[in-house]
């Protein structure tokens, strides 16, 4: 399958911080835009991640304002129970006992094998798609379409999944090589960004989308330029969970930074103005 490798289930290539990346699996990234890492964290690290997720989608930790809603309309502030998608931005900041947790530190060494050296975290983020939900869709979009342009666009997007992420309950799907193309045009889903951050494109004739099922502690690393999406939750039964930490370059999160781009929902209508957007 294009952008998956065949390794094993990963537990011999996890060296306590680091995880070890194959040839095959830099050249698919390269290739395709987009790499399907097995086993990155194991059943019992992900009891632990499972534990402190669950507790923000309880409501335990306080999120403020736009960083916990509804990705699908960006309602925030009401009960969660109702949310099609539940959206957390940042929640290491929220909970800083997560930062340097075992998955950043992994993932740091994924995105390191992956795009070379000076790589740090962008941000991170929660979503969960709840049950029942066929409506909780990530409809089609390029995540640079969000971001400022800068010299150095590496990014290394990686994608955790809490529960096996299956067809059924809507895993991520990728156009493999779209990266290589300029971005294309995005328009706001739902025509004001001050009520919901989220940009959408259009597929082109041709385009065939690829399905990437991946089991709880894979992950799946992407880039910038990568088209994709997913679709909704027919379970009735399961959230889909998906945790993840995205890294740049170093150069470009200091760039973004100065210009006051923190992938906060909270930033203002004004910031947003100033650059291409925010993290769907």
């Amino acid at each position: 399958m294009t952008g998956s490798v065949e390794q094993g289930n990963g537990a011999d290539r996890r060296r306590g911080e680091s995880y070890l990346v194959s040839a095959d699996e830099l050249e698919a990234f390269r290739r395709d835009g987009y790499v399907h890492l097995r086993g990155v964290m194991s059943p019992a690290e992900m009891d632990s991640i499972e534990q402190v997720y669950d507790r923000f989608l309880r409501g335990e930790i306080a999120v403020e304002g736009k960083d916990f809603n509804d990705m699908t309309t960006g309602e925030h502030g009401t009960d969660p129970s109702g949310y099609a998608v539940v959206n957390v931005m940042l929640p290491r900041r929220y909970h800083p006992e997560w930062q340097g947790n075992l998955f950043e530190r992994r993932a740091q060494s994924i995105a390191d094998q992956l795009c070379g050296e000076g790589m740090t975290i962008d941000f991170d983020q929660l979503l969960a798609k709840s049950p029942g939900r066929p409506d909780a869709v990530f409809h089609w979009h390029q995540d640079q379409a969000y971001w400022i342009d800068t010299e150095d666009r590496r990014t290394a997007t990686c994608w955790l999944a809490v529960d096996d992420s299956t067809l059924e309950n809507g895993c991520m799907q990728f156009l493999p090589g779209s990266h290589r193309e300029p971005v294309r045009p995005h328009r706001p889903l739902h025509e004001d960004r001050s009520a919901s951050h989220t940009l959408v494109t259009d597929l082109r004739p041709g385009d065939s989308m690829v399905p990437v099922p991946i089991g709880r502690g894979d992950i799946t690393v992407h880039n910038e330029g990568v088209l994709h999406g997913s679709g909704g939750n027919h379970s009735a039964a399961s959230y889909r969970r998906a945790y993840i930490v995205a890294f740049r370059s170093r150069s470009t999160v200091e760039e973004e930074r100065r210009r006051g781009f923190t992938h906060s929902h909270n930033d203002s209508v004004e910031v947003l103005g100033s650059v291409d957007g925010l993290q769907a």
